[in-house]
């Protein structure tokens, strides 16, 4: 294969032993870590008795700001997909 400079850039079949693809279901929330994210707050925020309109905002915002500094939850997040092996 050629670049516009004229050089060679390497044969495209070795480029496509180096990527791998993977074919995954069109909706799979236990491949999604993001799920795994949103539920960890949502769990806690189901009996909470609510004054003000704003409140559950902010709620949410604080318990997501606390899980910025649990690492081991967030991989653990990560882990449970399956998908990426964690040390």
């Amino acid at each position: 294969m050629r670049t516009s400079a004229g050089r060679s850039r390497g044969s495209p079949r070795r480029s496509r032993q180096r990527s791998a693809s993977y074919q995954l279901p069109s909706y799979a929330p236990e491949l999604n870590p993001v799920e795994a994210v949103w539920a960890h707050p949502k769990r806690s925020l189901a009996n909470l008795a609510k004054r003000k309109v704003d409140q559950p905002a902010r709620i949410v915002k604080t318990r997501l700001k606390r899980m910025q500094y649990r690492p081991a939850l967030l991989a653990g997040f990560i882990a449970k997909t399956g998908l990426i092996q964690l040390p």
